[in-house]
């Protein structure tokens, strides 16, 4: 396998969980590749669809675990749709089921709070979902509000094992309405437009690196970029043949592309 193409590239959106830690644990090598990205000048952004965190409580995760990245290296699925939703209805109101690094996004982007006659009800994943928000979306898009999803991940992983995500958590509120709500976050391209915008790089440019085929690579695929799938997260290297389509490469883990054996 030929990584030098792999190497002169000019950018790089690297996906979190699985990539770079596992829980609150980092990843073997992936100091490495930062200093291998921050070294050779290149441009990167870490990518998650997981709405729940701003970009600087995802910069002081990472720092509690050991590793310091500004904050303008994240991207989040609240902020892709934050941005989405700007583009399609400036200053509008939204009622919104998530956690507060979804509420700030769309706060940041102009958005106000409504609960009762809003322009989106906006939902991402939370541990905080009750029967009455589930209650009160219906209404809302029963009586026009559009649905918004942050992303279409039906699960996700947590220390514990699988637990349900965003596509599983709103799935209530579209069999009960009838209504299918739109998933802005990674496989969509509109997030991995978004992303190289962030970057100030064209596609042929940039490379995604993902440990899932159904977000990640599938992603960058319908996105035109080279996709790097790593073997440090969910998907296995046997894994792969449950799909139609292949990974451009496929790696140990990041530590590679910085020129690290085992």
């Amino acid at each position: 396998m030929d990584l030098e193409a792999l190497r002169n590239k000019k950018g790089f959106i690297c996906d979190m969980d699985g990539v770079i830690y596992h829980g609150n644990r980092i990843i073997p090598h992936v100091k490495e590749f930062v200093e291998w990205l921050e070294n050779n000048g290149k441009n990167y952004l870490f990518l998650t669809n997981s709405p729940e965190r701003s970009p600087r409580e995802l910069a002081q995760k990472l720092k509690r675990m050991g590793l310091s990245v500004g904050e303008e290296h994240f991207y989040t699925s609240a902020l892709a749709t934050a941005s989405f939703l700007k583009s399609q209805c400036e200053g509008g109101s939204v009622y919104v089921i998530g956690e507060p690094g979804l509420t700030y996004a769309l706060y940041e982007a102009g958005f106000s709070m409504n609960d009762v006659n809003p322009d989106y009800v906006v939902f991402g994943e939370t541990r905080s979902l009750s029967y009455e928000k589930i209650e009160r979306a219906v209404r809302l898009v029963m009586n026009g509000a559009k649905l918004i999803g942050t992303n279409s991940d039906l699960t996700g992983p947590s220390e514990g094992g699988i637990v349900p995500a965003c596509r599983a958590l709103i799935s209530p509120i579209e069999m009960t309405t009838g209504k299918q709500a739109y998933f802005v976050g990674k496989p969509n391209p509109l997030m991995m437009r978004h992303a190289l915008k962030r970057l100030g790089c064209n596609r042929e440019e940039a490379a995604i690196i993902g440990d899932r085929m159904d977000t990640d690579i599938i992603a960058g695929i319908e996105s035109e970029l080279d996709t790097v799938l790593v073997l440090s997260g969910v998907t296995s290297a046997e894994g792969i043949a449950e799909f139609a389509y292949r990974p451009r490469y496929v790696i140990r883990d990041v530590g590679v592309i910085a020129g690290i054996e085992d």
